[in-house]
């Protein structure tokens, strides 16, 4: 039985994932919805298709430098051509999902990688277009390549679920779920960096926790400052990335509790600073452990151990541990590492807290006038540790990737 992947779109995600199965090899076919003509022929889709700023040529980037073109047998009156032996088809007529045509190209299973469809409560036929839209043209599976953004009050739907590959992909009911989000790439590295601390500690010990990713450039920015369109909130997004160290916001907290249940309990923030650079991005992690009696104390040299076992232990390579002062360019490529822990620069100090507890709600009187000045003293360590990711090809491509062939697989 021939095994055929949609992908919706062919940005910066969608062409990495052309890349990813075009090496992996796992689909026969890949059937690609570009929505529109391409420049002035086809031979321009292939001339993108081949070239890339980041990550350089295709050929390279799959066979080394000795490496010749891996492109062959394009057709551009039928909008094929193979990639590295995989035949791929290219549509150009339809940008609503719902008339996409997979079901006539025989797509069960599709990849949107626009990040324009988000919302798994909108009907297929929603104006402009929604990701339940795929369902009807055809598929019986749809993964987001993003968070998926629920209107305020709204619930997830019973067919709908967020995974990510070595958290939460047992989460996924084959039967179930139509619509699935692969999140985002920070909230894939975060959660990377989160799990194996609570295995250790439990999130009983966790007492806050926030975090900062310092964020390659995306797509939605601009090269030179632009006036912003109407209505627009955040005027920074229209300043020059090339220029600009930019502030701006992250759903990482929130879809960190989509994957990672029990972190609602915790305090949590996150933010995100854009910097110039294409790829190659940085979590700081700032958590803070309740020390407790008869417990070994939380130092630099455990936490590193907690995290050098989870990374041995991890037979996905998802989780990398690294001894070495590495920099951002140094984690491009770096095949399906989620996060990779700079061991480094691992910190973490431990003081004392007074609390006055006649400010604690739920304390009892009797109990208050136990207590000298009704004031008591925890100890508590702050760790700060920082976690490097691809955040397009090697860390979130391809585990969209391993979450695109987990699913296909439960499909045949």
């Amino acid at each position: 039985m021939s095994k055929i992947l949609g992908i919706n779109g062919l940005g910066r995600i969608g062409k990495l994932s052309l890349w990813h199965h075009a090496g992996r090899k796992y689909f026969d076919t890949l059937v690609i919805n570009v929505g529109r003509d391409v420049g002035k022929s086809f031979s321009d889709i292939v001339h993108y298709i081949e070239r890339d700023t980041t990550y350089g040529r295709l050929e390279a980037f799959l066979n080394g430098y000795q490496a010749t073109s891996v492109i062959s047998d394009v057709n551009e009156a039928n909008g094929t051509l193979s990639v590295n032996g995989v035949k791929v088809k290219i549509l150009r007529s339809h940008r609503d999902p719902k008339d996409i045509e997979w079901g006539a190209n025989g797509v069960d299973l599709v990849v949107d990688t626009t990040g324009r469809f988000l919302d798994p409560n909108q009907s297929g036929d929603a104006p402009g277009g929604a990701i339940r839209g795929h369902i009807e043209a055809g598929a019986q599976k749809v993964i987001a390549s993003a968070p998926f953004k629920l209107k305020d009050g709204a619930a997830m739907p019973e067919d709908a679920v967020t995974t990510v590959m070595g958290i939460n992909d047992q989460d996924y009911d084959p039967v179930r779920h139509q619509l699935i989000s692969n999140a985002s790439c920070t909230t894939t590295c975060l959660s990377h960096m989160i799990k194996p601390l609570i295995d250790y500690f439990g999130i009983e010990r966790i007492l806050s926790a926030s975090m900062a990713t310092v964020h390659a450039a995306t797509g939605s920015q601009q090269v030179l400052d632009r006036l912003p369109k109407t209505k627009a909130k955040d005027l920074r997004k229209n300043r020059s990335i090339m220029n600009n160290i930019i502030l701006t916001t992250t759903g990482a907290a929130k879809a960190l509790q989509l994957v990672i249940p029990e972190m609602a309990t915790v305090g949590f923030i996150a933010e995100s600073v854009r910097i110039p650079t294409a790829t190659g991005s940085l979590i700081i992690l700032v958590m803070n452990f309740q020390e407790e009696l008869n417990k070994k104390p939380i130092r630099r040299d455990l936490v590193n151990s907690i995290y050098a076992e989870a990374a041995k232990n991890n037979v996905n390579g998802y989780l990398v541990y690294s001894d070495k002062q590495n920099v951002s360019s140094d984690i491009i490529g770096t095949l399906r590492a989620a996060a990779v822990i700079e061991g480094h620069e691992t910190h973490a100090r431990t003081g004392a807290i007074n609390i006055n507890l006649e400010h604690v709600r739920g304390i009892d009187q009797g109990v208050l006038d136990t207590i000298k000045d009704h004031v008591t003293s925890i100890q508590v360590t702050q760790t700060v540790i920082y976690g490097w990711y691809d955040n397009e090809m090697a860390s979130y491509t391809n585990m969209l990737g391993d979450r695109t062939v987990s699913i296909a697989e439960a499909m045949h």
